[in-house]
């Protein structure tokens, strides 16, 4: 065999590991990706737009992963990237309301009754209110309660501070069940 044939066959082996690596890695959280992006965008073609340029984003900087991290946060990090990259692209700046992530932590979190108003809600009221919801708060309650991260890996994911994602998250579960149990329903993106 020529040392040119080896070389080709040798990179050949190196794609197909890669390739096949990257396919055990990441494609297993192909629905995660989806789910996320599609709660994001609120429509199915965008919300496919954005996965497909996620596992693009992903597969070429397959070789900046390291091997022992968890795989689901660091797609979902870069299906959130996508997002923000296409919301940029396809809304203005104008539509998305920062939040003061200084302000001071709300403490509590569910109680028994909301927990017992959430199970029994219908799922389509669910859906609905949670995409009422300002994005940053939408974000954060499907990370953790739809894809059930821990908050270190939100934390990761939305390269905010630990008390960040923990306040963040408590005022996203008042801000749900208010309009779960009838309070505000305006539009904020």
């Amino acid at each position: 065999m020529s040392e040119e044939h080896w070389n080709n066959a040798a990179g050949k082996g190196v794609r197909n590991n890669r390739r096949d690596l990257f396919e055990s890695t990441v494609l297993p959280y192909l629905n995660s990706a989806y789910n996320l992006a599609h709660l994001l965008t609120r429509n199915q073609q965008d919300a496919e737009d954005t996965v497909q340029e996620a596992f693009l984003r992903a597969l070429r900087s397959f070789d900046t992963f390291v091997p022992g991290r968890d795989s689901r946060a660091w797609l979902l990090a870069i299906v959130r990237n996508c997002f923000r990259s296409w919301l940029k692209r396809n809304r203005s700046n104008a539509a998305t309301l920062p939040l003061n992530d200084e302000s001071a932590a709300v403490v509590g979190t569910w109680s028994d009754p909301e927990a017992e108003l959430i199970k029994n809600t219908n799922s389509q009221q669910v859906r609905e209110a949670l995409e009422e919801l300002p994005l940053e708060y939408r974000e954060i309650l499907i990370l953790r309660e739809l894809e059930d991260l821990s908050y270190k890996e939100i934390a990761q994911i939305i390269e905010k501070p630990l008390g960040t994602v923990m306040s963040r998250l408590s005022r996203a579960r008042r801000e749900l069940y208010a309009r779960l149990a009838g309070g505000t329903t305006e539009r904020v993106i």
